[in-house]
């Protein structure tokens, strides 16, 4: 489908990023994206495309979808993407000296059962990857139940030992150690303690309006949930599936699923918020003069503390604390679907795509062969 609208920002020197990006939306692999880069501090790139209106599950968008384009403000759902935001509230608090990331979780949250510590969290080796007690898809607005849930569960291996993409408990686990310590929900202090400083237009737990600006989420083929979840009843399947919902338009579309927090899995961000946010911890933890964070918490954030094999994943991970950290340096996470966000510090730039088309990644790697090619 061609884009039925684009806001264009961007350095001549990056024009080839640009044309790759339209070409997604020519050859029918797009149908509503946002794209931002920063290099060398600033903004390079800053593009939307497409509308954020679907007419069924799996339908691109109707010809009339051209009255509803994907605008700078759109929000959407970028899945993992978030758990790094997550992790910043939670560093944010040990930055301050709230915490230590050696603390034992228990001495934060009475009667959580797992031997685990806030860094083994952090790090996706706390052995909590699944939801123990099965739940269906409005559970995911009951943070206090898969919260007691969690803190009863059996670690499914020795915290610290092996690691597992704690796919949907991540944020639960983070966010309600940020509550503990805190008092305020992930979200109330992701709106006033970053988003709001740094002016980053992204949020868990939308309210009305918000909600308002929000792209439907689509799927780029209709056996895309059955490829996610992958055999069932394994390590994948269990931390994907529970509670139900988490790939079902249905739910993913809703304002239950917009409303809840449910961190790990459910920022709705822009693509230019990200890459803002990338670029203020790029910068040591300052951005416009605003310093949020210490250059020696970004560093440890940073930091690779796990290199080894990732049971949910299913292949070899490098964990920091809250992102992934990759062979040539750069730092960062993916979403299922196709949404991404990170920093290379190499070559001195962030990137953030964010997609409402639930794909491969095939199409952030076109973008950074491109945009690698104009650096």
């Amino acid at each position: 489908m061609i884009p039925t609208a684009y806001g264009d920002r961007m350095h001549a020197r990056f024009a080839s990023v640009r044309d790759c990006f339209h070409d997604l939306f020519a050859a029918g692999r797009e149908t509503g994206a946002g794209l931002t880069v920063w290099y060398d501090g600033e903004p390079v790139i800053d593009l939307v495309g497409g509308t954020r209106s679907v007419v069924a599950p799996g339908v691109a968008v109707a010809p009339t979808g051209a009255a509803d384009p994907w605008r700078p403000d759109t929000l959407v759902n970028v899945y993992s993407v978030g758990k790094p935001v997550a992790a910043l509230c939670l560093l944010l608090l040990v930055d301050r000296g709230r915490l230590d990331l050696d603390d034992p979780v228990a001495a934060h949250w009475p009667g959580f059962r797992a031997p685990a510590t806030v860094r083994q969290v952090l790090s996706h080796t706390a052995g909590l990857p699944v939801f123990p007690v099965p739940r269906p898809a409005g559970a995911v607005a009951d943070w206090e139940l898969l919260c007691a849930d969690l803190a009863a569960a059996e670690p499914e291996w020795a915290p610290g030992s092996i690691a597992g993409e704690h796919a949907w408990t991540y944020g639960h686990l983070v966010g309600e150690l940020v509550r503990r310590v805190d008092g305020r929900s992930v979200g109330g202090f992701l709106a006033e303690e970053i988003a709001g400083p740094w002016r980053l237009d992204l949020g868990f737990g939308l309210g009305a309006a918000d909600q308002r600006r929000c792209a439907d989420l689509s799927y780029g083929d209709p056996g895309w949930p059955t490829r996610m979840l992958g055999e069932p009843g394994s390590l994948r399947a269990r931390a994907l599936g529970n509670p139900a919902g988490g790939l079902d338009l249905a739910v993913l579309n809703s304002p239950l699923w917009r409303g809840a927090e449910v961190p790990a899995v459910n920022l709705h961000a822009t693509a230019a918020a990200l890459a803002r946010l990338y670029a203020g911890l790029l910068a040591g933890g300052t951005l416009d003069g605003v310093r949020l964070f210490s250059p020696e918490l970004v560093a440890e954030a940073t930091r690779v503390q796990y290199d080894g094999p990732d049971l949910v994943l299913d292949r070899r991970a490098y964990w920091t604390l809250g992102m992934q950290w990759e062979p040539d340096g750069s730092w960062g996470m993916g979403g299922i679907g196709g949404s991404s966000a990170w920093a290379d510090p190499e070559r001195g730039y962030t990137f953030a795509y964010a997609t409402a088309r639930l794909a491969d990644h095939d199409r952030v790697d076109e973008l950074v062969e491109v945009l690698h090619s104009c650096l």
